[in-house]
């Protein structure tokens, strides 16, 4: 599908969700002046405070920046020229194997600091889930992809001055900036939703 009809099929999202937001907001009203247990309404002064007092705290969650790391990841993969692709010249393949070992040694380090006994990232019990590990698996996994595609880039020579590396590591949130707008009105509807009932 091209971008136009992803942007089109985001747009009806968008729109379904400022509907909804709009729906619940006045059936929130209607419910909390019937007196429904439970309810609180969006349009009282205390969901109006609420709803501004709080926007940003709800928009600033663990989910925004792992968002964001992925886009950045994704497309730095994509502008450094690692997959979709053919590596046929001699500088590529050289990319490709100095790429493998960086990823070796990036996978290396990662099960230092989670495999072995009192492993840094482990929880105080020793398991992998809960624990730092678990919570910044996105961080990790984004930090990696963004190490390699980097490393193929400068070996290969796509990447030839700094402003080419800071194009690649902002490439992804340029493309998918319509996902933030998304983001931002899916947890506004969700907190609103867990406000209101």
């Amino acid at each position: 599908m091209n971008s136009q009809g992803k942007t089109s099929r985001l747009g009806v999202f968008l729109l379904l969700l400022l509907i909804a937001e709009a729906v619940l907001i006045l059936l929130s009203w209607i419910l909390s002046a019937m007196r429904v247990d439970g309810v609180r309404s969006l349009l009282s002064g205390e969901g109006v405070r609420w709803f501004f007092g709080n926007f940003t705290s709800m928009v600033a969650s663990p989910w925004l920046a792992w968002l964001m790391l992925m886009l950045i990841a994704l497309g730095c993969l994509q502008k450094c020229g690692l997959i979709g692709q053919p590596h046929t010249s001699y500088r590529d393949r050289m990319a490709l194997r100095l790429t493998i070992v960086f990823l070796v040694l990036y996978v290396g380090v990662v099960l230092l600091l989670t495999a072995v006994p009192h492993a840094v990232l482990l929880s105080s019990t020793g398991s992998l889930f809960p624990s730092p590990f678990s919570r910044s698996m996105i961080p990790i996994l984004s930090f990696g992809i963004i190490l390699v595609s980097i490393t193929f880039g400068l070996v290969s020579g796509r990447f030839q001055k700094l402003s080419d590396i800071v194009d690649a590591l902002s490439f992804g949130c340029r493309k998918g900036a319509p996902l933030f707008i998304f983001y931002i009105l899916l947890i506004q509807f969700y907190e609103s939703l867990r406000f209101v009932f």
